[in-house]
């Protein structure tokens, strides 16, 4: 376990490939923390250990979505999205508000991939973030979910829209 406080990457990444079983808290956590490491690499290996770990780890990714580390923050909603973990819906709400915009991209990216009905609101709101990718995120939610949205907020989001986002709001008009 030192060497993934310590080794390089890839020593870091063939460790996480011998975990993928764990269900130990205290290895689990060490994998979580990998969310955040420094190289993209070891990031994507813990990533995909989490989504394909097939024991009952959701409750230490939900805890993870009040990290001190956006990267863990935003990463965790993801991977609970991919492990169909419609309990977290509602944690991941919050993040939705979060200060930093790479966790709303991720949490609202999660809200959408699991189909959140419940998180419409959320989306409506999103599509006027300040950061494009946000506002990207929550207008692919609201295409997938098939959610009405007036004229009038399709007019205030088109006011300073990138190309892909007025693509976006051109199925949206279909």
């Amino acid at each position: 376990m030192q060497v993934l406080e310590s080794g390089n990457s890839q020593e870091k990444i063939k460790i996480l490939q011998t975990l993928d079983k764990t269900d130990n808290p205290k290895v689990l956590e060490k994998i979580i923390s990998k969310l955040d490491d420094d190289d993209i690499q070891v990031r994507g290996e813990a990533f995909s250990l989490l989504i394909l770990n097939e024991n009952k780890i959701s409750d230490f990714l939900i805890q993870n979505l009040n990290s001190t580390s956006k990267n863990i923050r935003g990463y965790a909603a993801l991977v609970l999205a991919n492990r169909d973990e419609t309990n977290a819906i509602p944690n991941i709400t919050k993040l939705a508000k979060d200060e930093r915009s790479m966790v709303r991209s991720c949490a609202i990216g999660a809200l959408g991939h699991l189909k959140a009905k419940e998180a419409k609101e959320v989306f409506l709101d999103s599509v006027l973030d300040v950061n494009v990718e946000v506002r990207k995120s929550a207008l692919q939610a609201i295409i997938n979910l098939k959610f009405p949205i007036s004229e009038e907020r399709i007019k205030e989001i088109s006011k300073d829209a990138d190309s892909q986002l007025l693509k976006m709001l051109s199925k949206l008009k279909k």
